[in-house]
């Protein structure tokens, strides 16, 4: 083989690895996520996503992960205006959009945030879907946080001691709470709550046990009262801007959507509920005071009574989306409390 010849054989080999390694990773789909990299929705959900995209695209679709683009409530906006194709947040930061998502966070479920996501996603997928409250988006997943705990910078031994104190709250269901139990609420997205409580801006935190490991509270937030089955849930959405979907070739955009819905959702709850395991396991290795409440307990009992009525202040809130309310909320329970 004369050096020319060589040569020519290696340049068409290189342009030939180079040409297959652009039609293997010919779009890159960029995801726009806010709470720390170490916080299991950055750390766990995404990745494991970005992995089943990728394998199920044979590589031709790859995920990346982008921080600091703003507050989580500007997230669905800028998956609508095309600045990132994908994000996820948290339905409470946007009120008055949605409405119908309060569903799932309703009080006393008493299910795991996986089954709590499976049921959410049915749910909206059979009722809800046509409220269009997510108009601009492509709906992807649907989940839930753990049980929303309280969280203190002092003890207390009854819920009525919460009255006047500063606490912060993300909005939705947990307002209504926060309102029926007379505190001073405070708004905030989830990364500033360490600063606040660090700063005494705020007397306490309603929020899943496992940020007292992935938001460090347990530095902050020494005393915890866990009721059972929690307080609340917290509705989140995953989703995707439709013209990037539109513009994939049909393979690729039903691959994406093949290992997306239920078995995303699913996927996000399950992460969700291991933090929260590691999160009580953080607080009680670091001599935070879990008081761990337990059924027919008087703080148990308090809690049930404030909430009676909330059923119907939630079919009343959401007459206006034209859905069997009712219904819907009925099934999420089923589909949840019977969840395996």
């Amino acid at each position: 083989m004369t050096k020319m010849t060589f040569l020519k054989s290696a340049a068409a080999i290189a342009l030939g690895t180079s040409l297959t390694t652009v039609a293997l990773a010919d779009t890159t789909l960029r995801v726009a996520s806010w709470l720390p990299p170490t916080h299991p929705q950055n750390a766990v959900v995404w990745p494991t996503w970005a992995k089943w995209v990728e394998d199920a695209t044979e590589g031709r679709v790859k995920v990346e992960i982008e921080y600091g683009l703003g507050h989580p409530k500007t997230m669905f906006e800028l998956v609508e205006d095309g600045v990132v194709d994908a994000s996820w947040s948290y339905h409470g930061y946007v009120p008055g959009r949605f409405k119908l998502t309060q569903a799932v966070e309703q009080p006393l479920l008493g299910a795991s945030a996986e089954a709590a996501s499976v049921a959410h996603w049915r749910v909206h997928q059979k009722y809800f879907a046509k409220a269009n409250e997510h108009d601009g988006l492509e709906v992807i997943g649907l989940f839930t946080h753990g049980p929303g705990q309280i969280h203190l910078a002092e003890p207390i031994s009854s819920l009525s001691e919460l009255e006047g104190k500063k606490i912060r709250l993300g909005g939705g269901v947990q307002g209504e709470i926060g309102a029926r139990m007379g505190v001073t609420a405070v708004g905030a997205p989830a990364p500033k709550v360490y600063e606040m409580m660090q700063q005494g801006v705020i007397d306490g935190v309603f929020i899943p046990m496992g940020e007292q490991k992935s938001l460090r509270l347990h530095e902050v937030a020494r005393n915890v009262v866990a009721l059972p089955g929690g307080m609340y849930l917290g509705s989140f959405g995953i989703f995707m801007n439709p013209d990037f979907l539109a513009d994939l070739d049909a393979k690729d955009r039903e691959a994406i959507l093949s290992v997306s819905g239920e078995k995303l959702s699913a996927m996000a709850g399950r992460a969700w509920d291991a933090a929260d395991i590691e999160g009580l396991k953080a607080a009680q290795e670091n001599g935070v005071n879990v008081v761990q409440v337990k059924e027919g307990e008087p703080m148990a009992e308090e809690f049930k009574a404030l909430t009676k009525g909330m059923d119907e202040a939630f079919y009343e809130s959401v007459a206006d989306r034209g859905v069997d309310a009712k219904a819907a909320l009925a099934e999420l329970r089923q589909i949840a409390r019977s969840y395996k």
